[in-house]
């Protein structure tokens, strides 16, 4: 793509967000999620394959009906109550539209089925930008109108979000889909708390969105997709393979890495607010999830030659540009836990 283009398709990106953030008026936000939308398109589909376009049409079809639906719903609230302001009240009706069309726009459970398939179909960059900087501006307005969102409905969101992430990882071997889940179920976790605690919300997406990025930027530095190729990374980078394994752990929340943060604060928090069976089943989701962390982990760290594998060697010139802010995000997926006590009295 000319560098031209490619920097117009960013900045409107980058746009789209900002306006979405900014705004306090319900049609502004939706023209900010639409101009991200119409933004990252061209980016998805730029590589002119044919899994690339369908997964860019899938996309657009889906972020199409959520904002639609979206549109809907504040227009109905404004008919209904007069306001079109994001922080005042919704109705309960046009609340539930709106939950449900966000949750359709990030992908949250039972409405998550598109994720996988469309982050599949594109190459690790572009991912990435999905898995992080798109979570953005939903999750902006949902910590805005959280107040007027229906608790329990929130409740089962996340309960399913976390237990579908878990139990769709488990069977793949694709490592596009494997982060596709884990997005899910870390999205759980943060849709469950934000009724409670947003600030809780906001520092479980930030770590959230450091680990993925140094979990992708890994992948793209090793040119791994597949985890049959990723067992033959070792010799590659020995150095980056360990990294890359805690940030996987820490993608878990074991402890005593970054991950752990924001599950350790928001079961303390569940628990805080009589919620004892929610904190219980969020926790063994994420002993689910755990499960095929563990799996990439021991495909990158103990599945060395002389095993066998039926996958192609890969070409062993290195691709260094990304080196420094893998650097930078892999230092902060392993080290940001003992930390915990000045963001906690920097967010609350």
């Amino acid at each position: 793509m000319n560098p031209y283009v490619l920097t117009m398709f960013l900045i409107s990106l980058g746009l789209g967000t900002t306006l979405t953030f900014a705004s306090s008026h319900w049609l502004l936000a939706w023209m900010g999620l639409e101009i991200n939308t119409l933004a990252i398109v061209p980016l998805m589909a730029q590589h002119h394959h044919p899994r690339a376009v369908e997964a860019t049409t899938k996309y657009f079809l889906i972020q199409a009906t959520a904002a639609a639906t979206m549109l809907f719903a504040t227009t109905t609230n404004a008919w209904l109550t007069g306001e079109w302001n994001i922080i005042s009240t919704l109705d309960p009706a046009p609340s539930m539209l709106v939950t449900t069309a966000l949750a359709l726009k990030v992908g949250l459970a039972p409405l998550h089925l598109w994720l996988p398939e469309v982050l599949q179909g594109l190459d690790l960059l572009t991912g990435l930008i999905l898995s992080t900087w798109q979570k953005l501006a939903p999750f902006a307005l949902l910590i805005q109108i959280s107040h007027s969102l229906h608790p329990s409905l929130l409740i089962a969101l996340g309960i399913m979000s976390a237990l579908a992430g878990g139990w769709g990882g488990l069977n793949q071997t694709q490592l596009r889909k494997i982060l596709a889940y884990s997005s899910i179920a870390h999205l759980g976790w943060m849709v469950i708390i934000i009724q409670f605690m947003p600030q809780l919300t906001i520092l479980a997406l930030s770590v959230y969105i450091i680990i993925t990025s140094t979990v992708f930027l890994t992948f793209k530095f090793v040119a791994a997709t597949k985890i049959n190729t990723l067992s033959l990374s070792w010799s590659k980078g020995p150095t980056i393979i360990i990294s890359t394994t805690l940030a996987m752990l820490s993608l878990g929340g074991l402890p005593p890495l970054t991950g752990f943060m924001p599950k350790w604060l928001i079961l303390q928090e569940l628990a805080k607010q009589d919620l004892p069976l929610t904190a219980t089943i969020m926790a063994l989701s994420a002993l689910i999830s755990l499960y095929f962390y563990l799996r990439l982990c021991y495909a990158m760290t103990l599945t060395t030659s002389p095993n066998t594998n039926n996958s192609f060697m890969p070409w062993r010139l290195l691709n260094n540009q990304l080196s420094l802010p893998l650097a930078i995000l892999t230092s902060m997926t392993i080290l940001l836990l003992p930390t915990t006590p000045a963001l906690i009295s920097l967010l609350f």
